[in-house]
């Protein structure tokens, strides 16, 4: 049986346009808020159509010396075509931290799967 992660695509993000793009600071300050955004297609544009769309992100947090990461958000992205109504895969949280760690990000493409990036996050 393999497991979910067999299934994770990654790439870099300038050359794929699937793979989520983690807009976030290198450095924050303890408990002070950032925006981290999400997006795909910042190079290269991604289809949003009805036969071929980003269906969501999922947004983590592992903080350095935890076991577990945190969820930090998950979005989900419904309108493509329906009533010439088309939503973008582009999502925008704040953010505070009080350790550093690496945020990662999940997308789903209804036709190429699963796809994944991190950056690492210092907290001064």
């Amino acid at each position: 049986m393999k497991t979910l992660g067999h299934f994770l695509q990654t790439g870099d993000w300038k050359g794929e346009k699937h793979v989520p793009v983690i807009h976030a600071p290198e450095k924050t300050k303890a408990g002070e808020a950032f925006e981290l955004k999400i997006s795909i297609g910042d190079e290269i544009k991604h289809p949003n159509t009805l036969e071929h769309h980003i269906s969501w992100f999922k947004v983590f947090f592992h903080p350095e010396g935890s076991k577990f990461p945190v969820e930090i958000g998950n979005f989900k992205f419904t309108a493509h075509g329906e009533g010439d109504i088309y939503d973008e895969p582009v999502v925008s949280t704040n953010v505070k931290l009080n350790k550093s760690g690496t945020i990662y990000a999940l997308s789903y493409c209804n036709i190429h799967g699963l796809w994944e990036n991190f950056k690492e996050i210092v907290v001064e």
